[in-house]
């Protein structure tokens, strides 16, 4: 005899209807394969949602246990793979709620009392991201911990500095890799500041309007350690605010990490050659066998589209939505998850490479030394002689493109050829022509001077120990 089969789950707020639900509009609906991940989340709502109806009189201490004992029985079923995920659960609120109660009894239809999926599925997101927003402040760190560690081994190194990706001014490596430093410490101000607004409890505000219980939800607030309770229901079940927040701080991480990525691959050219990638971040061709591809940093560079169209997607989302809660929110959670993912292995990514990075010192200190990236110096020579700078660019601009219809450069300019250019040049013109000069002449706050350098290193190290 073959086994009899299980009937189907009951919807939980099958009363109202007839007829069943489409199956092809079951699946269509089904938001189970996304926000099954929330689990832990939703349980933690979940037990303090019963504590609070205990606290209330809804609920006795026997029940909340019951309930409290049954929902960590649950937890622990998914997360050990033992859990039994069907689609007419619809999603992870009434498929542990569906579960407790085959655990628990009659008692398990008293957990909902109070409470909607609309401001639970918002309490569960906001654990979440309180919960990543503090993980990627960390992937932030250590992204910045790399750089600064190959910034401290690299300080004696030059290179030069571009403005419209054509040679400009000698800069310190060292300096350049801390830009991104100063960049990764603005993502972590942009998420600590989404926190700040993350951190709101919208547990009990019901489907919209409140409820008709005495529910404390300060109390409620505690138990979860959120330190600021929503003040408007309507408000407080429809808010995606802080999802379009953390995913704009998002799109700017991988903005930042994309301009990075784009210059590892320009460095590693040989074009270039001012780096060597390692090879574990690298692949080579099926057809060319001397090719060695950076194809982690241009993943990195490729997926940061996704991560800006997730914000796209998530703001189009919210633009005509009217009062309180829509189904169009179910839509929310896609993008956020894999914005998340996504940046996340991007910082992981780049912590490691540049950690492993092999940096071509020579090819950076030719590239530096060659070609005009001095002419600024000159220029400002001609000032501190009395020159207006209007008139010390122009000269110098004469003189540079001299050189050019001559084929030669700065380095072997004689102090006779600079003064058939102005008699503003003296004897110690000659002395500004040299890369070292021109940066240890950089000596205001966030110059490249080797001094300023080693200043700001210590600084990111001791604020390092102190977020440690």
């Amino acid at each position: 005899m073959s086994p009899r089969k299980k009937p189907a789950p009951k919807k939980l707020w099958a009363g109202r209807f007839r007829g069943k639900t489409d199956p092809q509009v079951e699946t269509f609906m089904s938001s189970l394969a996304i926000d099954r991940r929330l689990y832990r989340q939703d349980v933690a709502g979940s037990i303090a949602h019963c504590r609070t109806l205990e606290r209330a009189g809804v609920l006795t201490r026997r029940e909340a246990d019951k309930l409290v004992a049954g929902l960590k029985q649950v937890e622990k079923e998914i997360a050990d793979g033992l859990f039994r995920f069907m689609p007419a659960h619809e999603d992870i609120h009434m498929a542990i709620e569906a579960r407790l109660t085959e655990l628990v009894g009659e008692v398990g239809g008293k957990l909902h009392t109070g409470r909607s999926r609309n401001d639970q599925v918002a309490l569960d997101l906001r654990l979440y991201l309180r919960d990543v927003v503090k993980d990627l402040l960390a992937g932030l760190r250590r992204l910045q911990e790399s750089l600064v560690a190959l910034a401290r081994r690299e300080l004696s190194v030059v290179m030069p500095g571009y403005t419209h990706l054509q040679r400009a001014q000698p800069v310190l490596f060292a300096h350049h890799l801390l830009a991104y430093v100063e960049m990764a410490e603005r993502d972590k101000g942009r998420l600590r500041d989404a926190l700040r607004r993350i951190d709101v409890l919208p547990l009990g505000s019901g489907a919209l309007a409140g409820t008709n219980y005495p529910l404390d939800r300060e109390y409620a607030a505690r138990l979860l350690g959120f330190p600021v309770v929503s003040q408007n229901s309507l408000d407080a079940v429809s808010d995606r605010d802080f999802v379009v927040e953390t995913l704009a701080a998002l799109a700017l991480v991988m903005a930042h990490a994309s301009r990075f990525a784009e210059e590892l691959v320009l460095w590693s050219s040989q074009e270039f050659g001012f780096v060597e990638l390692p090879d574990a971040f690298c692949t080579g061709s099926s057809m060319m066998p001397q090719k060695k591809n950076p194809d982690v940093p241009e993943l990195i560079r490729g997926r940061t589209g996704r991560v800006y169209g997730h914000l796209m997607s998530l703001l189009t989302v919210l633009k005509g939505l009217p009062l309180s809660y829509n189904r169009d929110l179910q839509e929310d959670k896609g993008p956020l998850f894999d914005a998340v993912e996504t940046v996340q292995d991007s910082l992981g990514m780049l912590a490691s490479l540049v950690g492993s990075l092999t940096v071509r010192g020579e090819a950076m200190a030719r590239a530096a030394a060659s070609g005009f990236l001095l002419a600024t110096e000159l220029a400002d020579y001609l000032v501190l002689k009395g020159v207006p700078f209007r008139a010390a660019h122009a000269i110098v601009g004469r003189i540079v493109r001299d050189r050019l219809d001559r084929e030669k450069g700065l380095a072997d300019i004689t102090l006779d050829e600079l003064r058939s250019f102005s008699p503003a040049f003296e004897k110690d013109a000659l002395d500004v022509l040299s890369v070292e000069g021109a940066l240890e002449r950089k000596v205001q706050i966030g110059g490249t001077a080797r001094k300023r350098v080693e200043g700001r290193l210590k600084v990111w190290q001791r604020e390092f120990r102190a977020e440690a």
